[in-house]
Protein backbone atom coordinates (compact mmCIF):
# COMPACT_ATOMS: atom_id res chain seq x y z
CA UNK A 1 0.00 0.00 0.00
CA UNK A 2 1.30 3.21 -1.04
CA UNK A 3 2.15 5.72 1.55
CA UNK A 4 0.09 8.87 1.34
CA UNK A 5 1.92 12.32 -0.18
CA UNK A 6 2.50 14.99 2.05
CA UNK A 7 3.54 18.38 0.11
CA UNK A 8 5.30 21.06 1.91
CA UNK A 9 4.47 24.35 0.93
CA UNK A 10 7.66 26.99 1.43
CA UNK A 11 8.26 30.56 0.25
CA UNK A 12 11.83 32.54 0.83
CA UNK A 13 13.15 35.27 -0.07
CA UNK A 14 16.58 36.23 0.98
CA UNK A 15 17.61 33.91 3.58
CA UNK A 16 20.65 32.08 2.65
CA UNK A 17 22.18 32.04 5.80
CA UNK A 18 19.75 29.77 7.23
CA UNK A 19 18.26 27.42 4.07
CA UNK A 20 20.87 24.97 4.03
CA UNK A 21 19.86 24.18 7.69
CA UNK A 22 16.12 24.05 6.41
CA UNK A 23 16.21 22.29 3.73
CA UNK A 24 18.75 19.52 5.10
CA UNK A 25 16.11 19.21 8.04
CA UNK A 26 13.18 18.53 5.27
CA UNK A 27 15.57 16.02 3.45
CA UNK A 28 16.17 14.36 6.47
CA UNK A 29 12.49 13.54 7.89
CA UNK A 30 12.09 9.94 8.66
CA UNK A 31 8.93 9.89 6.66
CA UNK A 32 10.05 9.95 3.67
CA UNK A 33 6.69 10.40 0.73
CA UNK A 34 6.75 14.07 0.47
CA UNK A 35 7.32 17.20 -2.26
CA UNK A 36 8.65 20.31 -1.16
CA UNK A 37 6.81 23.01 -3.56
CA UNK A 38 9.57 25.79 -2.61
CA UNK A 39 9.18 29.28 -3.89
CA UNK A 40 11.21 31.98 -4.36
CA UNK A 41 9.48 35.02 -3.70
CA UNK A 42 12.22 37.46 -5.60
CA UNK A 43 15.53 36.83 -3.62
CA UNK A 44 18.52 39.14 -4.45
CA UNK A 45 20.91 36.71 -2.54
CA UNK A 46 22.09 33.46 -2.46
CA UNK A 47 19.03 32.09 -1.54
CA UNK A 48 17.74 30.52 -5.06
CA UNK A 49 21.21 28.91 -6.14
CA UNK A 50 21.02 27.14 -2.75
CA UNK A 51 17.62 25.68 -3.14
CA UNK A 52 18.64 24.53 -6.99
CA UNK A 53 21.67 22.85 -5.73
CA UNK A 54 19.33 20.73 -2.99
CA UNK A 55 16.37 20.28 -6.49
CA UNK A 56 18.91 18.89 -8.96
CA UNK A 57 19.97 16.10 -6.18
CA UNK A 58 16.51 15.48 -4.96
CA UNK A 59 13.41 15.53 -7.36
CA UNK A 60 10.89 15.88 -4.60
CA UNK A 61 11.96 19.86 -4.24
CA UNK A 62 10.51 21.64 -6.65
CA UNK A 63 11.77 25.09 -6.88
CA UNK A 64 10.01 27.62 -8.49
CA UNK A 65 9.79 31.56 -8.98
CA UNK A 66 6.93 33.62 -7.67
CA UNK A 67 4.97 35.04 -10.60
CA UNK A 68 3.58 37.39 -8.37
CA UNK A 69 4.83 39.66 -5.16
CA UNK A 70 4.74 38.86 -1.63
CA UNK A 71 4.07 35.63 0.55
CA UNK A 72 0.48 34.89 -0.19
CA UNK A 73 0.70 34.84 -4.06
CA UNK A 74 3.85 32.23 -3.45
CA UNK A 75 1.97 30.30 -0.98
CA UNK A 76 -0.78 30.31 -3.87
CA UNK A 77 1.35 29.54 -6.08
CA UNK A 78 2.53 26.60 -4.18
CA UNK A 79 -0.35 25.08 -3.20
CA UNK A 80 -1.28 25.33 -6.91
CA UNK A 81 1.33 23.01 -7.73
CA UNK A 82 1.06 20.78 -5.15
CA UNK A 83 -0.37 17.20 -5.20
CA UNK A 84 -0.16 15.91 -1.59
CA UNK A 85 -3.02 14.14 0.22
CA UNK A 86 -2.27 16.11 3.10
CA UNK A 87 -1.01 20.10 3.60
CA UNK A 88 1.85 21.40 5.79
CA UNK A 89 3.88 24.95 5.83
CA UNK A 90 7.46 25.32 6.50
CA UNK A 91 9.45 28.64 6.75
CA UNK A 92 12.44 28.47 4.92
CA UNK A 93 14.57 30.13 8.15
CA UNK A 94 13.09 27.40 10.35
CA UNK A 95 14.11 23.69 11.39
CA UNK A 96 11.52 20.32 11.71
CA UNK A 97 12.15 18.16 13.68
CA UNK A 98 13.31 14.53 12.43
CA UNK A 99 9.80 12.91 13.32
CA UNK A 100 7.66 15.95 11.98
CA UNK A 101 5.58 14.82 8.95
CA UNK A 102 6.00 11.35 10.66
CA UNK A 103 3.87 12.65 14.16
CA UNK A 104 1.42 15.09 12.29
CA UNK A 105 0.37 12.25 9.38
CA UNK A 106 -0.03 9.37 12.30
CA UNK A 107 -2.30 11.89 14.10
CA UNK A 108 -4.25 13.00 10.97
CA UNK A 109 -4.61 9.40 10.03
CA UNK A 110 -5.78 8.45 13.65
CA UNK A 111 -8.12 11.36 13.87
CA UNK A 112 -9.58 11.78 10.39
CA UNK A 113 -10.93 14.50 8.18
CA UNK A 114 -12.30 17.88 10.31
CA UNK A 115 -9.12 17.99 12.28
CA UNK A 116 -5.80 19.73 12.34
CA UNK A 117 -2.23 18.32 13.31
CA UNK A 118 -0.05 20.38 15.65
CA UNK A 119 3.20 20.29 17.21
CA UNK A 120 4.70 22.11 19.98
CA UNK A 121 7.40 24.82 19.01
CA UNK A 122 10.66 25.67 20.66
CA UNK A 123 12.15 29.09 19.81
CA UNK A 124 15.75 29.63 19.27
CA UNK A 125 18.32 32.71 18.31
CA UNK A 126 21.89 33.40 18.16
CA UNK A 127 21.04 36.78 19.89
CA UNK A 128 19.09 34.59 22.59
CA UNK A 129 15.58 34.92 23.21
CA UNK A 130 13.54 37.81 24.55
CA UNK A 131 11.09 37.41 27.10
CA UNK A 132 8.21 38.24 24.97
CA UNK A 133 8.98 35.45 22.45
CA UNK A 134 9.70 32.91 25.89
CA UNK A 135 5.99 33.60 27.42
CA UNK A 136 4.79 33.63 23.88
CA UNK A 137 6.49 29.91 23.23
CA UNK A 138 4.98 28.59 26.79
CA UNK A 139 1.63 30.21 26.33
CA UNK A 140 1.18 28.67 22.72
CA UNK A 141 2.48 25.11 23.24
CA UNK A 142 -0.23 24.98 26.61
CA UNK A 143 -2.66 25.52 24.52
CA UNK A 144 -1.90 22.84 22.23
CA UNK A 145 -0.96 20.36 24.70
CA UNK A 146 -4.61 20.70 25.62
CA UNK A 147 -5.75 21.40 21.99
CA UNK A 148 -7.45 23.98 23.21
CA UNK A 149 -6.42 26.27 20.90
CA UNK A 150 -9.37 28.05 19.97
CA UNK A 151 -10.27 29.37 23.37
CA UNK A 152 -7.94 32.54 23.44
CA UNK A 153 -7.87 32.82 20.06
CA UNK A 154 -8.49 37.06 19.49
CA UNK A 155 -5.48 37.71 21.84
CA UNK A 156 -2.74 35.95 19.21
CA UNK A 157 -2.34 33.77 16.84
CA UNK A 158 -2.75 30.12 18.25
CA UNK A 159 -2.01 28.34 15.43
CA UNK A 160 2.21 28.40 14.46
CA UNK A 161 2.14 28.92 10.77
CA UNK A 162 5.05 26.59 9.99
CA UNK A 163 3.68 23.46 12.38
CA UNK A 164 0.04 22.21 11.45
CA UNK A 165 -0.88 19.65 8.70
CA UNK A 166 -4.08 19.24 7.23
CA UNK A 167 -6.05 16.85 5.06
CA UNK A 168 -6.35 18.88 1.48
CA UNK A 169 -10.03 18.71 1.52
CA UNK A 170 -10.12 19.86 4.35
CA UNK A 171 -7.56 22.66 3.54
CA UNK A 172 -9.48 23.78 0.61
CA UNK A 173 -12.41 24.08 1.96
CA UNK A 174 -11.44 26.42 4.34
CA UNK A 175 -10.39 28.44 1.57
CA UNK A 176 -6.92 27.76 1.74
CA UNK A 177 -4.34 31.00 0.57
CA UNK A 178 -7.53 32.20 -1.73
CA UNK A 179 -8.13 35.48 0.91
CA UNK A 180 -5.54 38.23 0.58
CA UNK A 181 -5.37 39.08 3.83
CA UNK A 182 -2.84 39.68 6.18
CA UNK A 183 -1.49 38.56 8.46
CA UNK A 184 -2.03 35.77 6.41
CA UNK A 185 -1.63 32.82 9.13
CA UNK A 186 -3.82 34.70 11.65
CA UNK A 187 -6.49 34.76 9.11
CA UNK A 188 -6.01 31.06 7.96
CA UNK A 189 -6.85 30.57 11.92
CA UNK A 190 -9.56 31.93 11.89
CA UNK A 191 -10.69 30.15 9.03
CA UNK A 192 -9.73 26.98 10.76
CA UNK A 193 -12.04 28.56 13.59
CA UNK A 194 -14.79 29.13 11.36
CA UNK A 195 -15.10 25.82 9.99
CA UNK A 196 -14.62 23.72 12.93
CA UNK A 197 -11.32 22.11 12.46
CA UNK A 198 -10.80 20.40 15.40
CA UNK A 199 -6.99 21.11 17.09
CA UNK A 200 -5.36 17.48 17.64
CA UNK A 201 -3.57 17.77 21.39
CA UNK A 202 0.37 16.87 21.37
CA UNK A 203 2.94 16.69 23.59
CA UNK A 204 5.83 16.85 20.90
CA UNK A 205 8.26 19.48 20.02
CA UNK A 206 8.01 19.50 16.37
CA UNK A 207 9.51 22.81 14.94
CA UNK A 208 12.17 24.52 15.60
CA UNK A 209 11.19 28.10 15.29
CA UNK A 210 13.96 30.71 14.68
CA UNK A 211 13.87 34.34 16.04
CA UNK A 212 16.22 37.18 14.21
CA UNK A 213 15.71 40.97 13.65
CA UNK A 214 15.23 40.82 10.09
CA UNK A 215 12.45 38.27 10.18
CA UNK A 216 9.48 39.30 7.99
CA UNK A 217 7.45 39.31 11.42
CA UNK A 218 9.09 41.76 13.16
CA UNK A 219 9.74 44.01 9.75
CA UNK A 220 6.91 43.52 7.04
CA UNK A 221 4.39 46.45 7.48
CA UNK A 222 2.04 43.72 7.03
CA UNK A 223 2.55 42.25 10.49
CA UNK A 224 1.84 44.98 12.63
CA UNK A 225 -0.29 45.10 15.33
CA UNK A 226 -2.82 47.54 14.27
CA UNK A 227 -3.71 44.61 11.77
CA UNK A 228 -3.76 42.02 14.48
CA UNK A 229 -6.92 44.30 15.83
CA UNK A 230 -8.78 44.74 12.64
CA UNK A 231 -8.88 41.41 11.60
CA UNK A 232 -9.57 39.79 15.31
CA UNK A 233 -12.92 42.85 15.58
CA UNK A 234 -13.72 41.28 11.96
CA UNK A 235 -14.13 37.86 12.65
CA UNK A 236 -15.31 38.24 16.31
CA UNK A 237 -18.62 40.74 14.43
CA UNK A 238 -18.37 37.48 12.16
CA UNK A 239 -18.39 34.59 14.44
CA UNK A 240 -19.32 35.38 18.22
CA UNK A 241 -21.32 38.70 18.07
CA UNK A 242 -24.70 38.33 19.55
CA UNK A 243 -26.27 41.53 18.27
CA UNK A 244 -29.32 41.25 20.49
CA UNK A 245 -27.05 41.46 23.61
CA UNK A 246 -25.48 44.57 24.62
CA UNK A 247 -21.47 44.74 24.07
CA UNK A 248 -18.87 46.31 26.38
CA UNK A 249 -15.31 46.91 26.06
CA UNK A 250 -12.99 46.58 29.19
CA UNK A 251 -10.40 49.22 28.96
CA UNK A 252 -9.12 52.44 28.18
CA UNK A 253 -5.78 51.89 27.08
CA UNK A 254 -4.56 52.08 23.20
CA UNK A 255 -5.82 48.81 22.35
CA UNK A 256 -9.07 49.45 23.88
CA UNK A 257 -9.02 53.03 22.36
CA UNK A 258 -8.42 51.32 18.68
CA UNK A 259 -10.99 48.87 19.25
CA UNK A 260 -13.74 51.27 19.74
CA UNK A 261 -12.33 53.01 16.76
CA UNK A 262 -13.35 49.85 14.82
CA UNK A 263 -16.53 49.44 16.39
CA UNK A 264 -17.50 53.21 15.67
CA UNK A 265 -16.84 52.75 12.38
CA UNK A 266 -18.88 49.97 11.30
CA UNK A 267 -21.79 51.21 13.41
CA UNK A 268 -21.52 48.67 16.49
CA UNK A 269 -22.76 50.19 19.37
CA UNK A 270 -21.17 49.68 22.94
CA UNK A 271 -21.12 50.48 26.46
CA UNK A 272 -17.28 51.33 27.35
CA UNK A 273 -16.03 50.39 31.07
CA UNK A 274 -13.12 50.09 32.87
CA UNK A 275 -11.37 49.91 36.64
CA UNK A 276 -9.54 53.66 36.01
CA UNK A 277 -11.22 55.60 38.60
CA UNK A 278 -9.25 58.66 36.28
CA UNK A 279 -11.53 57.54 33.42
CA UNK A 280 -14.33 56.63 34.76
CA UNK A 281 -17.50 59.29 34.24
CA UNK A 282 -15.24 60.95 31.54
CA UNK A 283 -16.07 61.00 27.75
CA UNK A 284 -14.18 59.35 24.95
CA UNK A 285 -14.31 59.89 21.63
CA UNK A 286 -18.00 61.02 22.58
CA UNK A 287 -18.61 57.54 24.76
CA UNK A 288 -19.45 57.82 28.60
CA UNK A 289 -16.83 55.98 30.59
CA UNK A 290 -18.70 53.29 33.46
CA UNK A 291 -16.99 51.03 36.04
CA UNK A 292 -16.78 47.71 35.48
CA UNK A 293 -19.40 47.22 37.77
CA UNK A 294 -22.05 48.74 35.51
CA UNK A 295 -21.65 45.27 33.83
CA UNK A 296 -23.78 44.02 36.85
CA UNK A 297 -26.87 46.25 35.43
CA UNK A 298 -26.83 44.63 32.48
CA UNK A 299 -28.79 41.82 30.76
CA UNK A 300 -26.53 39.21 29.47
CA UNK A 301 -23.54 41.37 27.99
CA UNK A 302 -20.83 40.29 25.61
CA UNK A 303 -17.84 41.78 26.77
CA UNK A 304 -14.71 42.40 24.93
CA UNK A 305 -11.56 42.37 27.28
CA UNK A 306 -8.40 44.92 26.07
CA UNK A 307 -6.46 45.34 29.07
CA UNK A 308 -3.17 43.43 28.56
CA UNK A 309 -1.57 43.80 32.28
CA UNK A 310 -1.33 39.98 33.35
CA UNK A 311 -2.70 40.01 37.08
CA UNK A 312 -5.45 42.59 36.08
CA UNK A 313 -6.56 39.68 33.62
CA UNK A 314 -6.47 37.51 36.65
CA UNK A 315 -8.76 39.49 38.29
CA UNK A 316 -11.17 40.02 35.45
CA UNK A 317 -11.38 36.49 35.09
CA UNK A 318 -12.09 35.87 38.41
CA UNK A 319 -14.87 38.61 38.31
CA UNK A 320 -16.22 37.02 35.42
CA UNK A 321 -16.41 33.59 36.97
CA UNK A 322 -18.20 35.42 39.80
CA UNK A 323 -20.93 36.20 37.04
CA UNK A 324 -21.07 33.15 35.84
CA UNK A 325 -19.71 34.52 32.45
CA UNK A 326 -18.18 31.79 30.18
CA UNK A 327 -15.10 32.14 27.90
CA UNK A 328 -15.58 32.34 24.28
CA UNK A 329 -19.37 32.94 24.49
CA UNK A 330 -20.01 35.93 27.00
CA UNK A 331 -15.87 37.43 27.21
CA UNK A 332 -13.17 37.64 24.84
CA UNK A 333 -9.81 38.26 25.73
CA UNK A 334 -8.30 40.43 22.85
CA UNK A 335 -4.37 41.03 24.35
Amino acid sequence: MQKPLISILTPFKNTSHYLTECLDSIVNQTYKHWELLIIDDHSTDESYNIVLAFAEKDKRIKLIKNSGQGIIEALRLAHSKSNGTYITRMDSDDIMHPEKLSVMLKDLQSHGTQHIALGLVKYFSEEGIGEGYAKYESWLNTLTQNGHNYQEIYKECVIPSPCWMIHRDDFDACGAFSPNRYPEDYDLTFRFYKNEMRCIPTTSVLHYWRDYSTRASRTDDHYAENHFLELKIDYFLELNYDASRPLTIWGAGQKGKKVAKLLKQKGINFIWICDNPKKIGKHIYDELMYSFEHLNALEHPQCIVSVANTEAQLEIKTYFKAQQMESMVDYFFFC
